[in-house]
């Protein structure tokens, strides 16, 4: 059995940099600190910070008074950063920057006297984030249909802003039914979609352009793994989700020559490893990797988390 591994996959620079936030801050602050939601959507990782002294909650009245707070990569609305003020509670943020980037996106637009269309799926905490930081009604869309059922007047002045997790592919349609539909509506230039969803779907059809049978390393929760797995359906390929190698079905591999074998933003390599440990298991394998893009984006941490004492973070914070 050949297996190819797609290039880049996995772990992006934003989840590093929260789960690398949560891990600082247990080393300089101790146990426990509390992170809201998720770190990231995977339970693997979730469950070695947990080990590590991490305690997840869903809300903030969860959290005990003067307790270390981490907001999770996916961002938060506006309310509960105040409640965290309220609260007094010390507060690490590790939204991803290319999130927050799209939560000034929306603001500057609404500032400008536009209304805002975002463009995501209903329930991902990125898209309540991002709603709840405009400051303004924002309108969710997720396909050309939901487009054609919006009771706006045809010249409103609009803009459009997206989910991280959807790539130039996957936003494209959407795009065009609003440019079809209203004849005043800017949004961000394509260069500005998540470098790492777009890398990491580009990567999968590669990747099915010389598998058999593709595998997804990721968790069920995670949007951009759902959608990996999705494009090797879309280029009509066998295509599975797998938590890790434990989940792996013989029969989804049988009489099959080339696996194709990626993982998303939220699955660390060692994931990745572990299903062609299971892989191995069936039969002799040979791993080798598609050329494809060599991700170097470093994303920096708090200043908190920079320094080793609060005097020279406030410092940094005051130039």
């Amino acid at each position: 059995m050949r297996v190819v591994l797609a290039q880049p996959r996995g772990f992006c620079a934003g989840v590093v940099r929260a789960i690398d936030i949560v891990e600082r801050a247990l080393e300089k602050y101790g146990q426990p600190v509390y992170v809201r939601h998720e770190i990231v959507h995977n339970r693997h990782v979730v469950d070695s910070l947990k080990n590590k002294g991490a305690r997840f909650v869903e809300e903030l009245d969860e959290v005990p008074e003067g307790a270390i707070t981490i907001f999770s990569a996916h961002g938060v609305a506006q309310s509960v950063v105040e409640e965290a003020k309220t609260r007094n509670l010390p507060v690490l943020d590790a939204t991803c920057p290319l999130v927050s980037k799209v939560h000034s996106q929306g603001k500057r637009y609404v500032g400008r006297g536009r209304g805002l269309i975002l463009i995501g799926h209903a329930g991902h905490p990125e898209v309540e984030g991002t709603m709840g930081q405009v400051g303004a009604p924002v309108t969710l869309v997720s396909t050309e249909a939901d487009v054609e059922q919006l009771d706006m007047p045809a010249d409103a002045p609009l803009a459009y802003v997206t989910q991280t997790t959807l790539s130039v592919d996957d936003t494209k349609g959407v795009i065009a039914a609003l440019k079809r539909r209203f004849s005043d509506i800017v949004g961000p230039e394509t260069t500005d979609i998540c470098y790492a969803t777009q890398h990491r779907q580009s990567a999968a059809r590669d990747l099915c352009k010389v598998a058999d049978v593709i595998l997804v390393v990721g968790a069920n929760n995670s949007s951009n793994a759902n959608r990996l797995r999705e494009i090797g359906v879309e280029e009509g390929l066998p295509s599975y989700l797998i938590a890790d190698g434990s989940e792996l079905d013989p029969a989804w591999v049988a009489g099959k020559e080339t696996v194709g074998l990626t993982a998303s933003a939220s699955a660390p390599e060692e994931l990745v490893l572990g299903v062609i440990a299971a892989l191995r298991k069936l039969g002799p394998v040979e791993v080798v990797q598609i050329a494809g893009i060599e991700e170097n984006i470093e994303f920096r941490l708090p200043a908190e988390l920079r320094y080793p004492s609060e005097e020279e973070a406030a410092e940094e914070l005051a130039l």
